[in-house]
């Protein structure tokens, strides 16, 4: 990653798109403090992560909600366990105050009958809705999500869709990442184009919805879904 900066404010959505190799796996790890930045500052909340000790780390951690892509759940812990684990990780409450609550957040996401089944009964639709759950236990500032609808049937995406935008009504600061452009536009606040590291363009939905305004050559190439060669040359 070079020239990077960029803020994701609470209350709105911003989304990342570009294609595979671009930086946006590597911006996660410096958020969430697996990698350092070689320069430069990465803050949260308030708080420079890459200055951070562990403990002051996994504390801020808990602060955040990962909502990804694949798996994540664990495999031998019900549905029931899976959203409570961080629950009785990281707080003293007391076992009938989690299980309301662990009640409550799967019934925000169709999923409070299913609270006794194990992961390997889920359908994907099903495991990704989990995993939303999950990740709102403690009512996280920052909501990171990555690519959280594809191989979701319509009804699930649009159930997905609906409680990451609730979230930030809510006053939380969600991270999009993604290759849906369709997605984007209809989540995003502002949508910010990664190329070979960098923020190629900044990019208004409505913008993108039309077709206009559309500065650079990659951008217009994911606007009309044309592979690259047809803008940078080559095959």
């Amino acid at each position: 990653l070079r020239d990077i900066s960029l803020s994701i404010p609470r209350g709105k959505v911003v989304a990342i798109m570009g294609g595979s190799g671009c930086g946006k796996t590597t911006l996660l790890r410096l958020i969430g403090g697996q990698l350092r930045p070689s320069a430069g500052e990465v803050k949260v909340a308030g708080h420079a992560v890459h200055r951070m000790n562990t403990r002051e780390l996994y504390a801020l951690r808990r602060r955040m909600g990962m909502l990804f892509q694949f798996g994540a759940l664990f495999t031998d812990m019900s549905v029931f366990d899976n959203v409570a684990f961080q629950m009785r990780e990281h707080t003293d409450l007391p076992e009938e105050l989690i299980r309301d609550l662990v009640l409550l957040k799967l019934q925000a996401v169709g999923l409070r009958g299913a609270a006794k089944l194990m992961p390997s009964e889920l359908s994907g639709g099903m495991a990704r809705r989990v995993l939303m759950a999950a990740a709102l236990m403690q009512e996280p500032r920052l909501i990171v999500a990555d690519e959280p609808t594809p191989g979701l049937e319509a009804m699930t995406a649009r159930h997905v869709i609906r409680h990451l935008k609730e979230m930030a009504q809510d006053g939380a600061a969600v991270l999009l990442i993604t290759h849906d452009l369709e997605l984007a536009i209809e989540m995003a606040d502002r949508i910010l184009v990664f190329y070979d590291g960098t923020i190629m363009e900044e990019v208004k939905p409505e913008n993108f919805r039309e077709g206009r305004n559309l500065k650079e050559p990659y951008t217009q190439a994911l606007y009309r879904a044309l592979p690259e060669h047809e803008f940078f040359g080559g095959e």
